[in-house]
């Protein structure tokens, strides 16, 4: 894709996620990232799984596109860092920069309200080099994900 397809989003709107969402976001999550887990060696269990789309549901927003649900993005800017917790968009939606324009907008939010931002993605995951080429550094790992984190300090100070 070229760089001028990549400046023409689709426009976006957010809404609150809520119970009644439930659906369609085990949905989105099989498809977003069992792959990732099973590339990981990692057990799926639909309780689990349920578990992790629950949680912190007041944080997140379902991602709309005339009308349809197209993805997730779930931040907890509660503390410092902010958590981003889940970023996941349908497979048609992906490879368009609109996950890269979220995460930019958040990188561009944080350092004004005094707040560094991390995440935890899978090793399997490609989604890695997406971050890193954000300004998210690895700063601890375990046998399955890495901990990366954006510190806007940091970042200035590499550039």
């Amino acid at each position: 894709m070229t760089s001028d397809a990549r400046s023409q989003l689709p426009v976006l709107a957010f809404r609150r996620a809520t119970e009644a969402d439930l659906e369609f976001l085990i949905g989105l999550r099989q498809v977003t990232m069992w792959p990732h887990f099973e590339c990981s060696g990692l057990a799926i269990n639909p309780e689990e799984q349920l578990e992790r789309v629950r949680y912190r549901i007041d944080c997140a927003r379902i991602i709309t596109c005339d009308g349809a649900d197209v993805g997730l993005f779930k931040v907890v800017r509660d503390a410092d860092p902010w958590e981003l917790t889940q970023i996941q968009l349908m497979p048609r939606w992906q490879g368009q920069g609109i996950g890269a324009a979220l995460i930019r907008t958040l990188l561009v939010e944080a350092p004004g309200a005094g707040r560094r931002v991390h995440l935890d993605v899978l090793r399997a995951n490609p989604a890695k080099r997406l971050y890193e080429r954000l300004g998210f550094r690895v700063v601890a790992e375990d046998t399955h994900s890495y901990l990366m984190r954006f510190d806007p300090v940091a970042t200035l100070r590499s550039d």
